[in-house]
């Protein structure tokens, strides 16, 4: 299978939330008034690099602020937690701790990650904060509406607010997870990196690389079950190039791709992709009205370049051979009839 090195092209910008998506947000309880903005986080008087266990950069930093905005920021971190995760209630405020506020001098949406603790237990968990994008909103909530596993995030004014989705980061799986496993074992993650694939390649969501995922262990009975799922959703509906939305032609997913080929058959292989498609045709249609809603904002947004757009239809067009891509003006459009394309096929082969 041939990989390409570069396919994407120049850095994606942040595109703001507008008036349409907003009110959506509203109506599905994602926008909620928050206490601290990402640029808030931005006032750090030092930092110091993180480490991971083996002494390399992570490339994230721990930062450290003034004794005064420290006590104004922890208590603001605080009550996002209690909103994420709870009811907003802050009965459980004076157990929790900020242990650490990291930031990202990596990728493009350079996050800020919080961990708080639980005093009485010693529980932790993460949650990120980011500046807003419309392209990032988008990819969230189809991840919600298509996807197998629900999310969780919450939008105010420029700040983005993310659940940490846990699990195994995908290069860190293939390098030392994945020649570890068994055969049977194997050929179970082929399949699961082909409904994932194919999962990303319909909703248009890009970049996948082995980084921009996490693999999830499940001890089932006597053997373990291993999920995919995406935990960047930056590049969601950018790209013109259709390459950029097939995992395939990432050289970071080239041992699974490699793996997929010896341990799955063509024939398996399409079963398992329309397995994917069906199952993301069944979510449309039991939630439509959550899906036409989004799509519309979507439709009335612009979260692309018209070069982009164009050279996507073309893809599009010599790939699935529809000729109403033709007809879209812009990436809301596309993605309309791509999904329509996928319910109408499941339509008509679950009728007859």
């Amino acid at each position: 299978m041939k990989l390409e090195r570069k396919l994407m092209s120049k850095k994606k910008p942040l595109f703001p939330i507008n008036g349409m998506l907003n009110e959506y947000l509203k109506k599905y309880s994602r926008n909620i008034k928050i206490p601290i903005f990402y640029d808030d986080l931005l006032r750090f008087q030092g930092s110091i690099t993180v480490y991971d266990k083996n002494d390399e950069d992570t490339l994230w930093i721990r930062t450290y602020y003034s004794e005064f905005d420290r006590i104004e920021i922890d208590n603001s971190l605080k009550k996002i937690y209690t909103m994420l995760l709870s009811d907003g209630s802050e009965e459980t405020i004076p157990f929790l701790n900020v242990d650490a506020i990291d930031y990202c001098t990596f990728g493009n949406s350079k996050p800020f990650r919080v961990k708080v603790r639980n005093i009485l237990n010693d529980n932790f968990t993460y949650f990120y904060v980011k500046k807003a994008d419309a392209s990032r909103v988008y990819g969230l909530e189809l991840e919600q509406i298509l996807s197998p596993h629900n999310i969780n995030f919450l939008v105010y004014k420029d700040t983005l607010i993310e659940e940490h989705i846990v699990g195994i980061p995908g290069d860190d799986f293939i390098k030392n997870f994945l020649p570890k496993c068994s055969e049977s074992e194997k050929s179970q993650i082929a399949k699961e990196f082909v409904k994932f694939k194919e999962r990303c390649l319909v909703r248009l969501l890009g970049d996948m690389r082995s980084y921009n995922y996490v693999v999830t262990p499940t001890h089932d009975f006597f053997h373990i079950i291993y999920k995919i799922r995406a935990i960047d959703f930056d590049q969601q509906s950018f790209e013109g190039n259709l390459k950029v939305y097939n995992l395939q032609f990432m050289k970071e997913n080239f041992k699974m791709v490699e793996m997929v080929s010896k341990k799955l058959q063509n024939s398996s292989i399409e079963q398992y992709k329309i397995e994917e498609r069906s199952f993301m045709a069944k979510r449309m249609i039991t939630a439509p009205r959550r899906t036409s809603h989004l799509i519309k904002c979507m439709k009335n947004d612009t979260i692309s370049y018209p070069e982009n757009v164009t050279l996507l239809k073309k893809h599009l067009i010599k790939y699935v051979g529809d000729v109403k891509f033709k007809e879209c003006k812009n990436m809301g459009e596309i993605l309309e009839t791509i999904l329509e394309f996928v319910k109408r096929n499941y339509l008509d082969v679950s009728t007859k």
